[in-house]
């Protein structure tokens, strides 16, 4: 996520953005490197699940973020979007999806963020349930008094983050991978055919195209910049083709090269990234930098973590302010944070955090909080890409700086594609991987339980919805 000025008026402040920096805006938003072991185990077929990938949901959430960004940039996001086009209720359930997606988010960063520092201190404690958890809770706690200090102290934090724990090491990452095939160490794929590119479509591999659409979230969110640049209907375009090519480039070349390195029955979702540095390092002759990359990246991911977690709390108070949930939720401090939503999703994602501690081991967690994620982040797209259709027909003369190309069908088009990815990632979501040892039953049951209870709450909001919720004019209740 990525997080824009803003003038006096809650508006996007008038910066002059060139192609290049609106470009790495994106970048910034979606590049993530603990996403990379969960792909790396399909080896060479990775390219062909990043293509599909990218035409089902990259390219398409993309141009509609655009579109709905220049034409309603009032603030809220997706709730502003989806609010315009089907009224208050869809609005807060897209934005509420937003938020509680964060809440099983959290704990899946968390757990990277705990099994990374690992290999700073003994790589066999990333195995360690009641390590992980004790990290997992400093880090979550220590990033939420963070956000206390407001979105500006949080922004600085995740800025740094970026470079530091995402494009630094995703570089790094393809730079060992050339010298690894270079050296002459053993490289674990079979030859490069255009027969292994072709993903291999079956129950067991299908959950995986769900960690596409988790891959690549976030490319909306660079929309919100879109009226900051000179020519948006060319600029903008152009910068979102730019990002795209460069995400995907990292992002296949650094998967590759953890797949050279680790067989996939021995990679672990949550550690696979330190994994391939240490064998890197101490095939180069230098292990002792392991440690260093480990702080590196541990820092960056706590950075990184900082940076997301005051958005979309600031994002439920926009709605409290409409009267639309209790008062509570509507507190700030002198920085602007939203303190009360702070502590209620940081005792939340505590709660939730404690998988890690009761089931059987930390790859069957980490998976069954990323399909909660993508369920509920494909709730959140279904509702943008069905907006960006119903606004052209409610609100065709609203002004767009930028608009998807094509008139009727174009928008068909490509809002219909990525409802249809989107939909197809919901559904595929619920599918257990096949390294899940427990029911398949249990984990559907577990899945879709998890997300109607994160779904749900904004219906219950505005069905007990009272008068004395709204502030008055004033400010004070």
């Amino acid at each position: 996520m990525s997080d824009e000025s803003t003038g006096q008026n809650g508006l996007p402040s008038k910066k002059v953005l060139g192609l290049f920096a609106l470009a790495m805006i994106n970048v910034a938003a979606v590049l993530s490197i603990r996403n990379f072991p969960s792909m790396a185990v399909y080896g060479w077929s990775c390219i062909g699940w990043y293509i599909m990938g990218a035409v089902m949901f990259l390219i398409p959430i993309s141009l509609a973020g655009a579109e709905l960004a220049t034409g309603w940039p009032e603030g809220g996001g997706v709730y502003a979007w989806v609010k315009q086009a089907f009224g208050e209720k869809g609005g807060f359930t897209a934005l509420f999806c937003e938020w509680s997606n964060n809440l099983v988010w959290f704990p899946t960063v968390l757990s990277f963020i705990a099994s990374t520092l690992a290999f700073a201190l003994t790589p066999a404690l990333a195995n360690n349930p009641w390590y992980m958890f004790s990290v997992m809770m400093i880090a979550f706690w220590g990033t939420t008094a963070i956000a206390y200090f407001g979105e500006e102290a949080s922004t600085k934090f995740g800025n740094v983050g970026v470079i530091l724990g995402s494009i630094i090491p995703a570089v790094l990452i393809i730079m060992l991978g050339v010298w690894w095939m270079g050296s002459g160490q053993a490289i674990v794929l079979p030859p490069l055919t255009l027969e292994a590119m072709m993903p291999t479509i079956n129950f067991s591999t299908l959950p995986f195209f769900a960690t596409i659409v988790l891959l690549f979230a976030g490319m909306e969110m660079a929309g919100f910049h879109a009226l900051e640049t000179r020519n948006p209907q060319k600029d903008f375009p152009r910068a979102m083709a730019l990002s795209a090519v460069i995400i995907v480039v990292c992002t296949v070349l650094a998967t590759l090269a953890i797949a050279m390195v680790i067989p996939a029955n021995q990679l672990n979702l949550a550690s696979g990234v330190m994994q391939a540095i240490e064998y890197f390092f101490k095939a180069a002759g230098v292990p002792w930098l392991v440690a260093p990359m480990a702080v590196l990246i541990t820092l960056g991911g706590v950075v990184s973590l900082a940076a997301w977690l005051i958005g979309p709390a600031k994002g439920l108070g926009i709605v409290a302010e409409e009267g639309n949930m209790p008062p509570l939720f509507d507190r700030t401090n002198k920085y602007g944070a939203p303190v009360a939503v702070l502590v209620i999703q940081a005792i939340i994602g505590s709660l939730v955090s404690l998988l890690y501690v009761f089931l059987p081991s930390v790859n069957q967690a980490y998976w069954i909080l990323s399909a909660m994620t993508v369920e509920l982040l494909c709730i959140v797209y279904v509702l943008v890409f069905a907006s960006v259709i119903k606004l052209r027909y409610s609100q065709p003369n609203t002004p767009r700086p930028f608009k998807i190309p094509g008139g009727m069908i174009g928008i068909w088009l490509v809002g219909g594609l990525g409802i249809f990815g989107t939909a197809f990632a919901f559904i595929v979501g619920l599918m257990p991987p096949s390294y899940f040892t427990t029911s398949g039953l249990v984990y559907v049951g577990s899945v879709l339980l998890g997300t109607f209870l994160l779904a749900v709450p904004p219906l219950v909001f505005l069905k007990f919805k009272k008068a004395s919720w709204l502030k008055p004019a004033g400010g004070e209740r």
